[in-house]
């Protein structure tokens, strides 16, 4: 049915409240400017709609998968920000060469060269690098320990993280989907209220930087560089967000009824999603990431134009410009960070483990529990393989040397008798 332009305008509405929290708390973890990230976001959607020809509702947003790597080559110093510019520029480029590759050979080759054990470890060890980071944001940041401030900090970080868990369990429609931005927002006010009287320490929360803003402010746009060990560090991530893609692109034509894998194709979704990503590169934002949060709207409204999507985008490019409101979003406590940054960090490391249950990853077979067990601790441990000049490292190396490991360990092929009797205990559980 025909939408009128005003429920259309709300619908965007809709989509951009829903890849906001995401897309804002990238920026706030890595030390990116918030504005840059709402515009890299909404140039990076169209960007993706053109390469689409306008057909997939999606829209593109800050990726998660990146925040440890961005972590790691920015050091909380801004001047490292053009070489983590440089090492996203080519994590996009790889999404270009492999848009190339699918449309030549198909995707098929994608299952070879990421298979589930590969991808899901991958995907987990992304979510356990972060782990760190989130304590870090509750007892961190000059907090000394077993000081009022560290009770407080806990306190509210573990109200948040309640909330969030609540809400994302038992919540519906909205509330559910809304959960982290709810949680954000009612740490935000809890810490405000305890602060404001007096019961909290006032350093938990800084309001002087709403005061640094002016209404109306160009965001801090940053041009790229090209630095050999910052590359090393961020570009290999893209070896496992381009299988995310995939699987992403799946879900939006589960829920559309449509095959986007046929129609544009997903050569063209893939190089959309990597010309955006360059796009972030060369202006100082975030890589981006096709949104699951944009397509549960679409699953709750049942509307699938994406047109709308293209509003959220415009929206998200109008709110970057809005210098108060970038300020009361740096105002967002760290101990509020943390607590739902438990949450958020914890589902990746989960969906990982998830990915691995749906495939049934069979781990009695040595084969694979020695490619888990590889990629873990070299990602884990900080593992560093190179020079001075150039090297790979963390989780890099270890998704990396997982997909070598895959290549080139044979399959083990299963005994006649241990095939007999799993086909006779399928057959008896047909039966029931």
């Amino acid at each position: 049915p025909k939408v009128g332009a005003g429920k259309m305008a709300l619908l965007g509405l809709q989509h951009a409240f829903a890849m906001s929290c995401a897309t804002i708390l990238v920026p706030l973890l890595t030390g990116l400017d918030v504005g840059v990230a709402l515009f890299a976001a909404g140039i990076g959607t169209l960007i993706f709609h053109l390469c689409t020809r306008g057909k997939m509702p999606t829209f593109l947003g800050s990726s998660f998968a990146f925040i440890a790597a961005l972590q790691a080559v920015i050091g909380g110093d801004k001047a490292n920000i053009p070489k983590a510019m440089g090492g996203i520029i080519v994590a996009g480029l790889f999404y270009v060469v492999l848009a190339l590759l699918i449309r030549l050979f198909g995707s098929k080759f994608m299952d070879k060269l990421f298979p589930p054990v590969v991808r899901g470890v991958g995907i987990a060890i992304i979510g356990l690098n972060l782990a760190s980071a989130a304590i870090n944001n509750i007892q961190g940041n000059g907090i000394t320990l077993f000081t009022p401030a560290y009770y407080w900090s806990w306190g509210i970080a573990i109200a948040v993280c309640l909330t969030a868990v609540i809400l994302s369990s038992y919540g519906k429609g909205m509330v559910k989907m809304s959960s982290i931005v709810i949680a954000l927002a009612a740490g935000y006010v809890l810490t405000l209220i305890l602060t404001k009287t007096g019961l909290a320490p006032a350093a938990l929360m800084d309001m002087g930087k709403i005061a640094n803003h002016g209404w109306v402010e160009i965001p801090n746009f940053v041009l790229p560089q090209f630095d050999l060990k910052a590359i090393g560090m961020i570009a290999p991530i893209a070896i496992v967000t381009c299988v995310e893609h995939v699987g992403d692109v799946y879900a939006n034509g589960a829920v559309v009824g449509k095959d986007f894998t046929d129609k544009p194709g997903l050569h063209r979704t893939m190089l959309g999603d990597g010309l955006a990503t360059i796009a972030a590169g060369f202006i100082g934002g975030p890589p981006n990431t096709t949104y699951s949060e944009n397509t549960a709207v679409l699953a709750v409204t049942g509307n699938y134009n994406p047109v709308t999507l293209r509003i959220a985008a415009v929206i998200a490019i109008l709110i970057s410009f809005f210098g108060k409101g970038i300020g009361a979003i740096e105002t967002i406590p760290t101990p509020v960070l943390g607590g739902a940054c438990i949450v958020l960090y914890g589902m990746i490391a989960s969906v990982g483990l998830r990915t691995l249950v749906e495939n049934h990853v069979d781990f009695t077979k040595n084969r694979n529990l020695c490619i888990a067990a590889v990629m873990f601790v070299l990602a884990i441990g900080g593992a560093v393989i190179g020079g001075p000049g150039f090297s790979i490292s963390g989780m890099g190396l270890g998704i990396i040397v997982g997909i070598v490991l895959n290549l080139i360990l044979p399959e083990q092929k299963e005994s006649g008798l241990i095939a007999h009797e799993k086909d006779k205990s399928q057959i008896i559980e047909e039966s029931k």
